[in-house]
C-alpha cells in the first residue's frame, strides 16, 4: 500500500470531508479568533498549493504550502485521518511540503499550530524536522492558543 502524494484539489468530497475533520478539531480545541485552519475555499487561493496523501486510493492526508514571499513558505492545513495516525503520512506529508518549498527556492518555512496539548504530536514532529519556535509571522499574534514555528533552508 503505496502512499501517493499530489496536488489535489480541495473541494473533493473525500477531501473536504478530511478537512471539515481538521476544522472541526481546531474549533474544538482553540477558541474561534485563534482558528487559523484554511477551509477548502481558501486553499485554492493563489499562492497556496493543496497536497492530499493517498492509499488504495482512499486520502488519508493533506497538507498545503502557502507562499508569503519569494524566499518564504507557510505549512497550512497539516491533518492526518484518524485511521492512519503513526504510519508516517504527516512525516511523508511534511517531507513533501519541505522539498517542494526547496524547489522553490524558499529560503525559511514557518507554521502556526495550536498550542495546547492537543497540539502536542504536532509540534513534535515538526520539532523533529528541526522547526524552532518562532515570534509571530504574519497576521499572527502572541498567545496561548498558537505556537509559530519557522525552519531555515539550506
Amino acid at each position: 500500500m503505496q502512499l501517493v502524494i499530489e496536488v489535489d484539489d480541495p473541494r473533493a468530497d473525500d477531501v473536504r470531508s478530511l478537512l471539515g475533520r481538521h476544522l472541526g478539531f481546531a474549533h474544538d480545541e482553540s477558541p474561534p479568533e485563534h482558528v487559523h485552519a484554511l477551509p477548502p475555499d481558501r486553499l485554492t487561493d493563489a499562492g497556496v498549493t493543496f497536497f492530499s496523501a493517498r492509499r488504495d486510493g482512499r486520502v488519508v492526508g493533506v497538507g498545503a504550502l502557502k507562499e508569503l514571499d519569494p524566499t518564504h513558505g507557510e505549512v497550512k492545513s497539516m491533518h492526518t485521518s484518524a485511521s492512519a495516525r503513526g504510519q508516517g503520512v504527516a512525516r511523508a506529508m511534511l517531507s513533501h511540503l519541505l522539498e517542494i518549498a526547496a524547489r522553490r527556492g524558499y529560503e525559511r518555512v514557518s507554521l502556526e499550530t495550536g498550542g495546547t496539548d492537543a497540539f502536542v504530536p504536532a509540534r513534535s514532529l515538526y520539532l523533529s524536522f528541526g522547526f524552532a519556535p518562532c515570534a509571530p509571522f504574519g497576521e499572527y499574534t502572541s498567545n496561548e492558543f498558537s505556537v509559530c514555528m519557522t525552519l531555515e533552508l539550506g
